[in-house]
Formats: structure tokens, C-alpha cells, sequence
């Protein structure tokens, strides 16, 4: 697949996980976070599952496959999702988007560690105005840093952006001998399997209403399998300081998105660190 493809699989991704915080933030006046998170993981497993028996290309993962599988079913849609759903709870939908998607301080050093990347002057110099972009977008000036459950969200926030890193190095270090297409109901069945418990554990009484339902069809139907699909290839495709950089677009995306939909405030904030990480991914991807 050539970089240009994967380029357009991430812009792809970026409008559609870029919009599903918000549409996830609305939800939850309906909804509680766990649940929520369950049921579209469940529900993409399904509707990947029912697309590919109809194109007939429906089966288990080869052996090969197994290793990336757990890693993207753990990580990147069991435990990211444990952890953004409950953070969006906590945060604004805005920066949601922004701190969970800012996998630039992982990505890179461990695609240097782990996979011997070499990243180039130019290349460092965009994670790093990409990051400042992300840095103005979270706006830490206008955080109580007091409120323990405003700190507790920030955290899990961070530490989801390190799972969804350690799973696209996964895929990029063991290839999958299968498209990923037809891993999908594994890697969402495997995600649905984490989340479940834990939402018996910390929502025994939780759920989803019927005005959370929309929200749900669409993050489960569209969102998630389309936008996980391009994801994960344009992760596995790009170089890590490319990619890395490319999904900030995702947060920018969402805090426009929370702007104009939940009437969350723009300001000189939004309109430079949108700025600057529209330049950092320009940079990257012409070095």
C-alpha cells in the first residue's frame, strides 16, 4: 500500500474519531461511560463479523496473527477505551481528543527502542511543534489542577495514549500475514471481552437510554470499525514520527467538532494549537 494511501486512511480516521468525541460526550447524558465503550466495541465485532461472512472472507486469525490480535484487542480497544470513557466523564470532550490521541511522546522514542527508527532533525522538529500545538489545545492554564478527579482524568488520558503506542507497535513489529480487514471482529470481540467485566465491576447499574442509541449505532456501525481500520493501517504503514504526528489532526478535529456541536469555547487557544499542528504533520510528512 503506498504512504499516499496510508495518508488518506489517517484522514479518513481523522474525521471520524476526530467527530466521535464529542457524538461519545453527548451520548453520556444517556448513557453511562463503561457500558457505552462495551457496546460499540460488541457491536463493530458484529457488523465486521456479519460484512466479511457476506464477502465470505470470515475466519480465524492465522497463527502468525495472534500476536497482533491481542495486542490491538488489549490495548487499543480494551484498555483505551476503559480508560478514555471514563476520563470523558471527568474532562471536556475537547481535550479528550487531545490528550488521548497525543501518542507523539510515545510513539516516537519507541519506535526508536524497539524498532530501530532512525528520525530525522526535521522529523523530531515536527513531534515537537505538534506537541506544543497539543500543549495550547489542552490549555493546562485553564485546568484546576486542585480537583482530584479533574488530575485522575488528565492521567488516564495519558496513559491511554501509551496503550494505543504499545498496539500500533505491536502490528508494526509483527506483521500480520492476514489483511487487518479480517481481524477486526477478533481485535473488537477481544476489546469487548475486557470492557465487559469491568463495567459489571464499576456500573452495575449502568446502561444506555434511548437517546444514547443514535450516538451508540453510529460510533459502533461507522465510526469504530471504518476508523480503527485506517488507523491501524496507517500506523502499521507510516513511520512512527509521520503517523504519530498525523493522528494530532484527530484532536484538532474534535475540539472544532465540541466547539460547534456542545458549544465548548474557541479561542486564540484552538485557533493556534490547530495551527501549529496542521504545520508539525505539513513538516512531517514533506521530511
Amino acid at each position: 500500500m503506498p504512504i499516499a494511501t496510508a495518508l488518506r486512511l489517517m484522514l479518513v480516521a481523522v474525521v471520524l474519531f476526530g467527530g466521535a468525541w464529542p457524538v461519545t460526550k453527548a451520548a453520556l447524558s444517556d448513557a453511562t461511560p463503561l457500558w457505552f465503550g462495551t457496546s460499540r466495541a460488541a457491536l463493530a465485532a458484529l457488523v465486521a463479523a456479519l460484512l466479511l461472512a457476506v464477502l465470505g472472507r470470515l475466519h480465524l486469525p492465522r497463527r502468525q496473527d495472534w500476536r497482533a490480535v491481542i495486542f490491538l484487542g488489549l490495548f487499543q480497544l480494551g484498555g483505551f477505551f476503559v480508560l478514555t470513557h471514563l476520563a470523558v466523564a471527568l474532562v471536556p470532550a475537547g481535550r479528550t481528543a487531545v490528550l488521548s490521541n497525543v501518542v507523539t511522546y510515545w510513539l516516537i522514542p519507541m519506535s526508536v527502542i524497539f524498532l530501530g527508527e532512525r528520525v530525522s532533525p526535521k522529523r523530531w522538529a515536527a513531534a515537537g511543534l505538534g506537541l506544543l500545538g497539543a500543549g495550547v489545545l489542552i490549555g493546562p492554564w485553564a485546568v484546576d489542577w486542585s480537583d482530584t478527579h479533574v488530575l485522575l482524568g488528565h492521567f488516564m488520558l495519558v496513559l491511554a495514549g501509551l496503550l494505543w503506542s504499545i498496539a500500533i507497535i505491536a502490528t508494526r513489529k509483527w506483521r500480520t500475514v492476514t489483511p487487518i480487514l479480517e481481524l477486526l471482529p477478533f481485535c473488537f470481540g477481544i476489546g469487548a471481552l475486557v470492557l465487559a467485566p469491568v463495567a459489571l465491576l464499576l456500573e452495575p447499574n449502568g446502561g444506555i437510554g434511548w437517546h444514547a442509541w443514535p450516538h451508540m449505532l453510529y460510533i459502533g456501525l461507522i465510526a469504530a470499525p471504518i476508523g480503527t481500520w485506517c488507523v491501524i493501517e496507517a500506523g502499521r504503514l507510516l513511520p512512527g514520527a509521520v503517523s504519530s504526528v498525523g493522528f494530532l489532526l484527530v484532536p484538532a478535529f474534535g475540539v472544532v467538532v465540541s466547539a460547534v456541536w456542545l458549544g465548548e469555547p474557541i479561542g486564540w487557544d484552538v485557533i493556534l494549537g490547530g495551527a501549529l499542528i496542521v504545520a508539525s504533520v505539513i513538516l512531517a510528512a514533506r521530511s
